[in-house]
């Protein structure tokens, strides 16, 4: 796996924005978003064992205390079928290493044995995919969100744009970095836990952020006044940002009563 850093670190540079930093600014954190594809409930309750009582915990002792876990909200149609996983880190060479360090994990070694040993013909999860992201200069960091509703009911909305061409990708990542678009969610409240530029995926180019809501209603109530946003009127209609994306996917989920986020 450490055949890829350098074709990270060169993607990277690629879709580097030349917007200025200080000094003191964070340092942009890298994301890995972990999609389990499951067929039925016992698949599902076995990754839910795993990533609770193993993967988790190893996380934290490693220094990540932040790791996310969701699950599809009850209507959409892969309810059951998909567990998603949000893990921050510090950069890639952590990414890299996760394995020696899950390896080197006596506790998690035995906490997720049913998973690490799994048999041939009873697998833990049918595949999974892997996303790699880095974080927006204008949000360099995971932030946990404010709610207080109960996890049953909070709605997480991770949406993807998709952008025709290189160029496109990065001048839309320009108008959330330093054209405004973060001001505009930060002031009406959206609650997001990241925004990022994906490495590495199975859509390219995109980016893909999470927003966060108490509840389905509060959802629709945040949208509605985005979209009557005056800020967000001028900004849309800024000819330099038209035409930067082509395509729009969102996800809506719960997190697990166990999950950080």
């Amino acid at each position: 796996m450490l055949k890829y850093i350098s074709l990270f670190a060169a993607i990277i540079a690629l879709f580097q924005l030349s917007a200025p930093v200080s000094a003191s600014a964070p340092k942009r954190e890298f994301f890995e978003i972990r999609i389990y594809h499951v067929t039925g409930k016992a698949q599902e309750e076995r990754m839910e064992n795993y990533l609770k009582n193993a993967y988790l915990p190893a996380m934290h002792r490693a220094g990540i205390k932040t790791v996310g876990v969701f699950k599809p909200v009850e209507s959409d149609t892969t309810f059951g079928k998909r567990i998603y996983v949000l893990t921050p880190l510090k950069s890639l060479d952590q990414l890299a290493k996760l394995p020696q360090t899950l390896d080197k994990d006596k506790e998690y070694q035995t906490a997720g044995k049913d998973y690490i040993d799994s048999e041939f013909k009873d697998p833990a999860y049918a595949r999974y995919e892997t996303i790699i992201l880095q974080a927006f200069s204008g949000m360099p960091q995971l932030q946990k969100p404010a709610l207080n509703s109960p996890r049953s009911e909070r709605v997480y909305e991770l949406r993807s744009y998709e952008s025709p061409s290189e160029k496109r990708y990065l001048n839309k990542v320009k108008m959330f970095n330093t054209g405004g678009e973060i001001g505009i969610f930060n002031k009406l409240g959206f609650n997001a836990v990241f925004y990022g530029e994906v490495l590495s995926g199975r859509r390219m180019p995109n980016l893909m952020y999470m927003t966060t809501f108490a509840n389905k209603a509060s959802r629709d109530e945040h949208w509605k006044a985005f979209s009557n946003d005056p800020d967000w009127g001028k900004l849309k209609d800024v000819a330099e940002y038209k035409d930067n994306m082509n395509k729009l996917e969102m996800f809506f989920m719960r997190p697990t009563e166990y999950s950080d986020i």
